[in-house]
């Protein structure tokens, strides 16, 4: 199996409403974002409001654009910040049996 690369991305909807959140976790979705992150012993978490994961063999410009796309169906203005993962580590998340 390949090591595929890891990403966080955070993107905050300026003056939003949960509805505007909702409509963006249903386009982060379509754009292959998940919101849950899994631990090195196999269990996931559900990550941060806003916040989202993304695993392939992607650059940070293909992401970046991706959650751009994103955040622009919500009609919202937004800010967009990707990073690169090469190990995460939390605490306080709550454990979640379904990936999404």
């Amino acid at each position: 199996m390949t090591n595929m690369t890891k990403f966080t991305t955070r993107v905050e909807l300026h003056s939003a409403t949960p509805e505007d959140y909702e409509e963006l976790h249903t386009a982060m979705k379509a754009e292959g974002f998940l919101r849950t992150i899994k631990s090195d012993d196999g269990k996931l978490y559900e990550l941060p409001t806003a916040e989202y994961n993304k695993l392939g063999n992607y650059t940070i410009k293909q992401v970046f654009d991706s959650a751009v796309r994103a955040a622009k169906k919500t009609g919202k203005s937004h800010g967009v910040i990707v990073s690169e993962a090469v190990s995460r580590k939390w605490i306080g998340l709550i454990e979640v049996e379904t990936e999404y």
